[in-house]
């Protein structure tokens, strides 16, 4: 017993061993944004289980390349004369969304996608085949007798319960993944009465896409659409291409005689808040690239969709569903031009910004996603805040060769510097365009393995990130057609 004692003495009387400290040996600023970053994720916050409103804003092209590249570039081009950074810790402003998942985006019939498929996945919950809107996989355009065999869209059902629907891109707004919103095509190439509308599909009773956006009728039509394409709503007779000699504007004007036309940046800024829809269509074809874009001319894409969103809220007690795309990454990338890319998926991002900070996420789904990816490759051994646009630095210790040229840049086995971001495919030459310009340069055509007459699209997932009502639903790896099915389980339908 005497024994027992003094061994609980001895063990009462040593000091209780200290936790092993997690605490690194040194002050590090990559450890000390890691423990901030976790500290963050750790903060639950808790959404109402229904959404009034959704939000799919769409990175047309907006691969996962692109998304890293972009994200320097961002860091290494901020503008609003902020300081450059070296970019690779800088973050997009969807990257900070709390949800994200994986993206599977191969069509019914195609392994590697396009567009019109991609888009009516996520509008109508079902894959089709490749170039075509809103049908079933396996439906021809005989179909088009039928329309209510056809799969219903988010904005039908959206419109059918009293919603309220928009429509923004910087596309045609007959294009691929706008039309999706609204329109059933068995060709994404019918936007217009025009010579990519052949007659037997006229004669099948197929409307073009631009008829069904000013022809919508469930709930009573759109009630925002901003874009580009106006050349698909007006007449030959008036500098348009339709061969059917209607002018849709004057129609959509007669269908709605309290909405508003505008047609300029001037007008669209001076719109007043009278009530009635807004149909905006700022350029004939595909509105500018954002570094080409003037001002006063063209609207960006931020200020289109932050007005949506504003018009929507004051005019929506119902709630409203709401596309907005960014679809000029897509036509850069298929000119392997790496500038206008970047610099539109810049404006997307700050797009994305603008729209997060205006609305309420306990009441708002907000989704940010692409449709597909594009060959862009970041490759190589670039030391770190290497210009993203530009020739390749070796970092130290890095596998890229000895060869390096007087300026430094990394060489490739036939003597040529390397840039870091590459195209497995594309054109050898572009008018107006060169490979012989610096790379820095918005006009540089990068370096592709394949010559093509356009660079393609790619097949591997996409990123999908969320905030909002049922946002937790974003995880894991996902077919695309679930982000239908995500939306409507957000707002309630069943």
């Amino acid at each position: 017993m005497r024994a027992v004692t003094r061994l609980l003495a001895v063990l009462l009387a040593t000091p209780a061993m200290a936790a092993p400290t997690l605490q690194t040996p040194q002050a590090d600023a990559f450890w000390d944004a890691g423990r901030a970053a976790l500290n963050q994720r750790m903060t639950v916050v808790n959404r109402p289980k229904h959404a009034k409103n959704v939000i799919l804003m769409i990175g047309d092209g907006m691969g996962i390349s692109t998304i890293t590249a972009a994200r320097i570039f961002d860091g290494q081009h901020p503008g609003d004369g902020l300081p450059r950074r070296s970019g690779e810790e800088n973050s997009l402003a969807f990257e900070r969304l709390p949800n994200v998942a994986l993206v599977k985006t191969y069509n019914a019939n195609a392994q590697v996608p396009d567009s019109a498929g991609t888009a009516s996945a996520m509008n109508t919950g079902v894959k089709t085949d490749i170039g075509v809107i809103n049908f079933y996989a396996g439906q021809g355009p005989d179909a088009c007798k039928t329309p209510d065999k056809l799969p219903r869209t988010l904005a039908e059902i959206a419109k059918d319960r009293g919603m309220a629907v928009g429509v923004v891109t910087t596309t045609r707004i007959t294009h691929a993944t706008p039309a999706a919103v609204y329109g059933h095509a068995y060709s994404r190439n019918w936007e217009g009465a025009d010579k990519a509308f052949p007659a037997a599909a006229r004669a099948a009773g197929c409307p073009d896409l631009a008829t069904q956006l000013v022809d919508f009728r469930p709930g009573g039509g759109l009630d925002i659409v901003l874009g580009g394409g106006l050349e698909r709503f007006r007449p030959v007779a008036a500098g348009g291409l339709r061969d059917d000699g209607a002018d849709l504007v004057a129609k959509w004007q007669a269908r709605f005689p309290r909405g508003q036309f505008v047609g300029n940046a001037a007008d669209f800024r001076a719109i007043t808040a009278a009530p009635g829809p807004v149909l905006g269509l700022f350029t004939a074809d595909h509105l500018s690239f954002e570094a080409d874009r003037d001002p006063a001319i063209e609207p960006s894409l931020t200020e289109l969709a932050t007005f949506a969103v504003k018009r929507l809220q004051a005019s929506s007690p119902k709630g409203y569903y709401l596309m907005v795309e960014g679809g000029r990454i897509d036509h850069a990338h298929h000119g392997t031009n790496p500038y206008r890319a970047l610099t539109d998926a810049q404006q997307f991002s700050r797009a994305v910004a603008a729209v997060l900070k205006s609305v309420d996420l306990n009441d708002t789904l907000v989704l940010v996603t692409a449709d597909h990816s594009h060959t862009l490759n970041m490759a190589g051994y670039p030391e770190r805040g290497n210009d993203i646009l530009g020739y390749i630095k070796n970092a130290k210790g890095g596998e890229g060769g000895p060869l390096v040229s007087k300026e430094g840049y990394a060489l490739d086995d036939r003597g040529r510097p390397m840039t870091t971001l590459t195209y497995a495919n594309g054109p050898f030459l572009s008018p107006g365009l060169s490979r012989l310009l610096p790379p820095t340069d918005k006009n540089y055509l990068t370096d592709k393995v394949y010559g093509t007459q356009s660079e393609s699209h790619g097949g591997e997932d996409v990123a999908l990130f969320a905030d909002g009502p049922r946002g937790n639903l974003v995880g894991g790896v996902l077919e695309q057609n679930v982000i239908f099915h995500i939306i409507a389980q957000a707002l309630g339908w069943n």
